[in-house]
């Protein structure tokens, strides 16, 4: 509830970069030599050797030694030349397919098939290489609004500066939350601590020093040194700035190292439907050109028809669709003020079905009030603010909300030129922080700290002048009064104070007892206005809110009674340590506020939510939530948060509010859907119009469709395709969380494909019986006549297999009744009827039409296609319905 300097151990830039103790001085390079030189110094010769001074840097001079050094941003975030990016997009199984078929079109002469795949390489590849390069590019751009910073002496001043602007020779000024910008030497300190997990494994926190080292058998073993990537746990320090970028012990890991990341589900689905795209292709391939050749006695006609059918299957605008898909959901989400890093955690976003978050800013004001400064009889009392004042003034970790409204009364008459003599810090085991200083012919300590942990250090209370025993009688009165604040909503602090004698100069938390109790301080923290709607809006969204604070629980309950929340059960920190893990499983799923948690149980909820099969996101901005943050499928901070909170965090919201999240769920589900729409359309009406070729290779006495207009329809095909990232999406399917489901989508393709192929067959019956193509067979009609026969059945079959599957696109894309509940962005609407328009001229259209081997159709043929693609609607439309309702829209269950 209380912080003041938080202790944990954030895991910091997405990877634990562990050296193991047998490589460190072997590993080590002439930069960490030189740091271990400059640790080896003293402060003056430390600051001599980089020509920096303790007023820091000129500005000058820090652009000279950036000039010199470069940028201080680490090798793994250098963008990836052009030849390589396009290669590494290449080794994708579906362009990898593609390239195969166009070398063996090649080959064989047939340059038409040669052009047409190519031009489905390029809209697969290039158009999804230049769409995401502009996405990248609008993303950084937006990314630097959350930039992390450092502050900096720099002539005689401290300002805040970019962290990738730091220098060699710059002077930092560190506090409790940062991270640790570049390896450095320090120069002052008091208490300081930091985390080194992330380089060295080492999960304790370290202090540090300013003595010269030159004891240390490593680069990572200097006491007086901090490195890159590390994250400052309590205190304060300066340091000089020593290496930065490629030259820091973090830097010099990235080079040595690929880091793999961890598949999202995104990335899982993505592939597992790729993959049965695949084996569906490679089964109908093979069936394909066997049948064709054992019926056609051609077998090199059979294999290239059998490669027009792989490319028919091939859903090759997927990693174009998703980018654009994804990359709009990111400037649009950027408008509502919520910044994506990640592009792929927009999926996750969506798919979330349980937001943890904190309360405090969240669900609050943020606005804190110093309400009531009270004696332990009740009575308002003018001392008990005035050390609480001091406490707050004279500590050098995070001041937060509580020290800064009590810091407002700045017109308080206290002693603000005492000498500090120590400090101890805070820390989640405590609970409680304390300062000593010189006062009055005393060492004073001063401590501030929740209720619970301070009263159980107190042996006396003071009123006035005069010191009395506390006795349980007074304790259990005390305990009930804070009992009833917490329940208004309150936060309550206690203030007690020791004198030691001035012979005394280092103190611990063991000096935290015997201490006469003041009486306390009660804050209010109203919750916001548009809390309430925010949490009704989440829930309407079938997003489950759960609240995990540091806070005590009277406090947390009395809040959600305000915002609407209902509170289920309550579980507090001290009674979750004693939970076996099959009851701490039972108990997470039905809690909904955890309340007195340290930094670890935070993260062990987040996990154990996780394990039951949730998606889990977490908001904080804190030091403490930087586990959560990281254990989180999506990890949520603010633009004001700590360092550290915002390197954790997938996704930054600009504004504090749920509401603002809440825009964001709603369109990463609006992207979500567009996405499985892309799937649902191409592997259902790609698999039904390969059925319909299957079949009629085997009873047709010619090729159904010849393999230039296989290629040709495909390729018109996904056009039409390429206005689904900007289609409008209905309410119901963003009204739930949903994941991944591939044996759904298997099911749909096959359900639903073949739906098409009955239409597919009719239009054969009319071709064959109705147009006379079945004379084709008839010995006694002329070459030229079979020939005429052969291109009119072809040309029937690619107008209808067209038009029927640019029209299932808008019957697919909802599960209302498409065109009357539910219509197309005006840019999917645009695109579709230019194809279909397409379909209906290129017969008539002689450089077209000849190059595709494609004839005029009889004007009877398009009333059996009106009435063809009338009933095609209807009974699609009903078939997905059933669909749906057996196993859901989107093909993707509820999270």
């Amino acid at each position: 509830m209380f912080s003041l300097v938080n202790k944990n151990q954030p895991k910091t830039l997405g990877t634990k970069l562990v050296i193991p103790d047998t490589q460190r001085n072997s590993s080590e390079n002439e930069h960490e030599r030189f740091l271990r030189k400059i640790c080896g110094q003293s402060a003056e010769a430390a600051l001599s050797e980089l020509k920096s001074n303790l007023q820091g840097l000129s500005n000058s001079a820090a652009g000279e030694s950036l000039a010199q050094n470069g940028k201080n941003v680490l090798p793994i975030k250098r963008t990836v030349p052009f030849p390589f990016d396009l290669l590494e997009r290449f080794k994708n199984p579906l362009v990898i397919q593609l390239l195969i078929i166009v070398t063996v079109c090649a080959i064989m002469g047939d340059m038409r098939s040669v052009i047409v795949v190519g031009s489905m390489i390029f809209l697969s590849v290039f158009l999804a290489y230049f769409q995401e390069k502009r996405s990248d590019a609008a993303v950084r751009s937006l990314r630097k609004m959350v930039q992390s910073t450092a502050i900096v002496m720099r002539d005689g001043a401290q300002i805040q500066i970019s962290m990738e602007d730091i220098a060699p020779g710059d002077i930092i000024v560190l506090a409790a939350g940062s991270i640790i910008p570049a390896d450095m030497r320090i120069l002052s300190a008091k208490d300081f601590f930091l985390n080194q997990s992330s380089l060295t494994g080492e999960s304790l926190p370290l202090e540090k020093s300013i003595e010269p080292d030159t004891a240390a058998l490593d680069a990572l073993g200097l006491k007086n040194a901090a490195f890159q990537g590390s994250t400052v746990i309590s205190g304060s320090a300066r340091a000089l700035v020593v290496n930065t970028g490629a030259r820091t012990v973090l830097g010099r890991i990235s080079q040595n190292i690929t880091k793999t990341k961890v598949p999202t589900a995104f990335d899982k689905g993505v592939k597992s439907f790729v993959w049965l795209m695949i084996r569906f292709m490679i089964t109908m391939v093979l069936t394909t050109f066997m049948i064709v050749g054992l019926t056609k006695h051609d077998w090199l006609e059979a294999l290239l028809f059998a490669l027009s059918v792989a490319v028919g299957l091939t859903p090759e605008m997927l990693p174009m669709i998703m980018t654009v898909c994804l990359s709009r959901g990111a400037l649009s989400m950027s408008k509502k003020k919520v910044i994506i890093k990640q592009l792929k955690s927009i999926q996750n976003l969506g798919s979330m079905n349980i937001l943890c978050t904190d309360k405090t800013g969240t669900l609050t004001q943020d606005r804190v009030v110093l309400e009531k400064h009270v004696d332990v009889t009740s009575r308002q009392s003018d001392d008990v603010l005035k050390y609480a004042y001091m406490n707050s003034y004279y500590q050098t970790g995070l001041l937060n909300l509580l020290d800064k409204a009590i810091l407002a009364h700045d017109d308080l008459d206290v002693e603000r030129n005492c000498r500090k003599v120590d400090e101890i810090p805070f820390d989640f085991i405590r609970k409680r922080m304390s300062v000593i200083i010189d006062h009055e012919e005393s060492h004073v300590l001063i401590c501030k700290g929740a209720v619970e942990n301070v009263y159980p250090m107190c042996e006396q209370y003071q009123i006035d002048n005069e010191i009395y025993p506390l006795i349980d009688f007074v304790k259990n009165d005390l305990i009930e009064d804070y009992k009833d604040l917490s329940a208004e909503g309150y936060r309550v602090l206690a203030i007690a104070y020791r004198e030691f004698p001035r012979s005394k100069e280092v103190f611990s938390s063991a000096d935290e007892k015997g201490m006469i109790l003041l009486g306390y301080i009660a804050f209010f923290d109203p919750p916001k206005e548009s809390a309430m709607k925010a949490v009704e809006a989440l829930a309407s969204l079938g997003v489950t809110v759960k609240i995990l604070t540091g806070d005590n629980e009277l406090v947390t309950q009395k809040v959600c009674r305000d915002i609407g929340l209902e509170v289920k059960k309550v579980l507090i920190g001290p009674e979750m340590g004693a939970l076996s893990d099959t009851e701490l499983s039972t108990v997470v799923r039905e809690t909904t506020v955890f309340a007195r948690l340290s930094p670890t149980q935070k993260e062990t909820v987040i996990k154990v939510l996780r394990t039951q099969g949730n998606v889990v996101g977490f908001m904080g901005d804190g030091i403490n939530d930087a586990p959560a943050l990281h254990a989180a499928d999506v990890g949520i901070s603010v633009d004001s948060a700590v360092d550290v909170a915002k390197e954790s965090a997938d996704i930054i919201l600009l504004e504090r509010s749920l509401m603002v999240l809440k825009d964001g769920i709603v369109e990463g589900r609006r992207v979500f859907a567009n996405i499985i729409k892309y799937i649902r359309m191409g592997a259902s009406s790609n698999f039904g119009n390969m059925f319909s070729v299957v079949g009629g290779s085997y009873f047709l006495p010619f090729l159904p469709m010849a393999p230039i207009q296989i290629l040709a329809n495909n390729l018109l095909y996904d056009i039409s395709q390429t206005g689904i990232p900007s289609d409008s999406v209905d309410e119901e399917l963003v009204s739930k969380p949903r994941k991944w489901d591939i044996k759904d989508i298997g099911k749909f393709m096959v359900y639903i494909g073949p739906v098409s192929s009955i239409f597919d067959y009719s239009t054969f019956f009319v071709m064959l019986y109705f147009y006379g193509c079945w004379h084709f067979k008839d010995a006694n009609v002329s070459v030229g006549m079979k020939s005429y026969y052969e291109a009119l059945f072809h040309t029937g079959w690619f107008v209808e297999s067209l038009l029927s599957q640019t029209l299932i696109v808008h019957i697919i894309r909802t599960s209302r009744i498409p065109f009357l509940q539910s219509r197309a962005s005006v840019v999917m609407s645009m695109t579709t009827l230019t194809v279909m328009a397409t379909a209906v001229t290129l017969p008539y259209f002689p450089p077209a039409a000849n190059l595709l081997g494609l004839v005029p159709l009889p004007m009877s043929f398009w009333f059996w296609m009106a009435g063809f693609m009338f009933t095609y609607t209807i009974i699609t439309h009903l078939v997905k319905k059933w669909f749906d309702s057996k196993y859901g829209g989107l093909n993707a269950k509820p999270a």
